[in-house]
C-alpha cells in the first residue's frame, strides 16, 4: 500500500483555499461539514470538546470526501503529538508558538529517530494502514503538514524565525488571540493588530512557507485573501448553526432582539 497523499497539502496551489472550523465534537456533524463545499475543515482539539477518539472518529467520517482535514491539538505534549499522527492525522496544528526553539521541538515531536522523537507505534495505528503502508517510517514525514500558531506578541516578534524552522510548512494567524495579548480585546481590525498580521504573512511568505489565518467575518476574508494568506478559515459551524438558529426564530417572533454577531475576528 502506498503512502497515502495529504489533500490539504496538495491544495495549496497559490490560490486562497477557504475552510470552516469543526466544533461540534462528532463524526456525524463533521461529515455533514464536509459535504458543503469547504476546501477544508479544523478539527479543534483545543477548544471544542474533542478527545482522541472524536477526533478519530471525525477523521474517518471525513475521508472520503474532497473537504481536507487539518487537528488542532490542545498543546505542545509529544504524547498526543504522537497520538494524533497516529490515529491518521495528516496536517497538524500546534496553536501558541512563540519561538522558533519551540517550533523547532514541535518539528522533532513528528518525526522518527534520527530526525526525531516520535514513537513507533507499527501495526497498531492506522496512520500506518496496520502495517499495510511500504516503508512508512521513512517517508512519513513526506505526506506530513505542521501549522505553527502564531498568535502573541513574542510569536510575531520571533515569527521570522519560526517561519524559517526546517519541517515548519506553514504559519497560522490567531487574531483573537493576538489582539487580546496586546490590550485590544475583541479588536482584531486595530491597525496595530493589523501590521502584526501583514508582517506574519510577509515573514512566512518570506521564508517560502504558506499562510493562514481565521477570518469569519466577510470583509476580513477578502481583506486577507487580497493580502495573499493561502488558506482562511470563513466559518465555524457552531457559530453559523447559531446564527440560523437565530434568524430563522426571528422571522417567526419579530418581538425578539437578535444578539449581535462576535468582532474578535
Amino acid at each position: 500500500m502506498q503512502l497515502p497523499h495529504n489533500p490539504f497539502q496538495a491544495a495549496l496551489t497559490g490560490e486562497p483555499r477557504y475552510g470552516c472550523w469543526a466544533g461540534f465534537g462528532t463524526g456525524y456533524a463533521a461529515e455533514i461539514l464536509a459535504t458543503t463545499g469547504f476546501d477544508w475543515m479544523l478539527i479543534d482539539g483545543e477548544h471544542a470538546p474533542n478527545t482522541v477518539p472524536s477526533i478519530l472518529a471525525q477523521l474517518q467520517a471525513v475521508a472520503p470526501y474532497p473537504c481536507a482535514p487539518v487537528v488542532r491539538a490542545v498543546n505542545h505534549d509529544p504524547a498526543l503529538i504522537k497520538q494524533l499522527l497516529d490515529i491518521g492525522a495528516q496536517t497538524l496544528m500546534l496553536p501558541m508558538v512563540d519561538n522558533a526553539e519551540q517550533a523547532a521541538r514541535l518539528v522533532a515531536a513528528t518525526r522518527y529517530p534520527p530526525h526525531g522523537f516520535r514513537g513507533v507505534g507499527g501495526g497498531l495505528t492506522r496512520a500506518t494502514r496496520w502495517d499495510g503502508v511500504e516503508d512508512y517510517m521513512a517517508r512519513a514525514h513526506e505526506a506530513l503538514c505542521l501549522i505553527v500558531q502564531v498568535e502573541s506578541r513574542a510569536g510575531v516578534d520571533n515569527v521570522e524565525a519560526i517561519a524559517a524552522t526546517p519541517g515548519v510548512d506553514a504559519v497560522f494567524v490567531g487574531p483573537a488571540d493576538l489582539s487580546t495579548s496586546v490590550g485590544h480585546v475583541g479588536n482584531p481590525n486595530h491597525p496595530d493588530v493589523q501590521a502584526m498580521i501583514r508582517r506574519a504573512l510577509d515573514a512566512t511568505h518570506a521564508a517560502g512557507k504558506t499562510a493562514g489565518i481565521l477570518a469569519p467575518a466577510e470583509a476580513n476574508a477578502k481583506r486577507y485573501a487580497e493580502w495573499g494568506f493561502d488558506f482562511i478559515a470563513v466559518g465555524i459551524d457552531i457559530s453559523l448553526m447559531r446564527q440560523a438558529a437565530i434568524e430563522t426564530v426571528a422571522r417567526y417572533k419579530p418581538d425578539i432582539a437578535l444578539p449581535k454577531a462576535s468582532t474578535a475576528y
